[in-house]
């Protein structure tokens, strides 16, 4: 049996299905130029996928052809060599219709495997989402800007290229940067995308990472039943209505939190999530009627506070909120919990106040979602000089 590689792309549905696709096609292209044998694969095979829900990509490459059906057999790795996040925030976590709860971003990893982030955040801030793991793996950041797009158009922003060039860096054993510059230009017929591939081959490093760092919260786990644990029926048990809420300075219940569902956490599909500012909320409702998870909780003085565990981050109570910056999405990755805001509003309200304004101030524009033809276009060449300066 010859070497088996492994390598999977992480992605979010539709706004990222071909730039994942793009990248594990060539994988399997660039080690086809070493003689190596491949195939892509997607972890649907129809492919029912949601805006912004969590799916993989998947390339596998092997030395032999033995090999690679000793790969293909597999329903996905269980091991991988990189692991390809191609949106910071999916560090958190990844939770999909196809797992069971809550999985480490990095889960997948052998030891001493190295996981790829496009991200313009620090080491830092990237292992404070992404859980610990019981062995020693790589973290490396591609310094550039979260690539969306959508099911049908695709961002040329070189984000593809860049991935490449650090794959031969990260695994030269995969194949080298000279084939994977020869599959860029037969693939595209640009000389700059090979010169964009070459430039992150360069500038692409990596750092250790140790047992004890990272997120140490443990994510769901479950445990099969046994056979003979299993009874003749199956028994769903349903989620209860809900309960007041207890205010937590004076203790006085009153409002309405409804129970939610303890497995599934929709937080982990959000790339944004809203800030609130209850100093000026008129509670007009809007946002709780129109909120599509139903995600907000009626506070006892009748202000409404979006349950960050609940929340996916798709905007509408920001779109329909009528009072200016009352309600301002801000990018996940300035967060480091799913606290209630309203009760750090509650318990001091100066201190909120400081903390709402240093959130908004870094607010980044939404790059991702179809609004006009020619939108994502528009964002390319900043994207590019971002990706430039490195």
């Amino acid at each position: 049996m010859g070497r088996l590689y492994a390598i999977e792309v992480i992605y979010r549905g539709i706004f990222q299905k071909q730039l994942a696709t793009r990248i594990t096609r060539s994988i399997v292209l660039a080690a086809h130029e070493e003689g190596k044998l491949g195939i892509s694969f997607g972890r649907y095979g129809d492919s029912p996928e949601r805006n912004g829900i969590p799916a993989k990509g998947f390339a596998i490459v092997a030395d032999d052809q033995l090999t690679l059906e000793e790969g293909m057999a597999k329903y996905e790795p269980k091991e991988v060599d990189v692991t390809i996040a191609v949106d910071d925030t999916l560090c958190k976590g990844v939770e999909s219709w196809a797992w069971y709860g809550l999985q480490p971003v990095n889960k997948l990893l052998k030891p001493g495997g190295t996981l790829l982030v496009t991200s313009r955040e620090q080491p830092e801030t990237i292992l404070q989402m992404a859980h610990r793991k019981e062995t020693p793996y790589n973290l490396a950041i591609l310094k550039g800007t979260v690539s969306f797009s959508g099911l049908w158009v695709y961002k040329d922003d070189h984000t593809d290229v860049r991935i490449l060039g650090a794959i031969a860096k990260i695994l030269p054993g995969l194949f080298t940067l000279k084939s994977v510059q020869k599959t860029i230009v037969d693939q595209w017929n640009d000389s700059v995308k090979a010169e964009s591939a070459a430039r992150a081959y360069e500038r692409i490093s990596s750092v250790a990472v140790r047992p004890d760092q990272g997120n140490p919260e443990t994510p769901y786990k479950f445990n099969f039943p046994k056979w003979h644990e299993m009874g003749e029926g199956i028994a769903i048990p349903s989620i209860p209505a809900g309960k007041a809420i207890e205010d937590p300075t004076t203790h006085e219940s009153g409002g309405f939190r409804p129970d939610r569902n303890p497995t599934f956490k929709k937080y982990t599909t959000r790339t944004m999530r809203p800030v609130v500012n209850f100093d000026t909320c008129i509670k007009c409702t809007l946002c709780w009627l129109q909120c599509p998870d139903s995600c907000f909780d009626v506070t006892p003085e009748g202000l409404y506070d979006a349950n960050m565990q609940a929340c996916c981050g798709c905007g509408v109570c920001e779109a329909v909120c009528p009072v200016k910056d009352c309600v301002t999405m801000v990018n996940e990755t300035a967060f480091e919990d799913n606290a209630s805001q309203w009760e750090a509003w509650r318990k001091d309200k100066k201190g909120y106040e400081a903390w709402l304004a240093d959130k908004i101030k870094s607010r980044p524009e939404r790059s991702h979602g179809f609004r006009y033809r020619g939108q994502y276009e528009e964002q390319v060449p900043e994207m590019l000089e971002v990706a430039r300066k490195g």
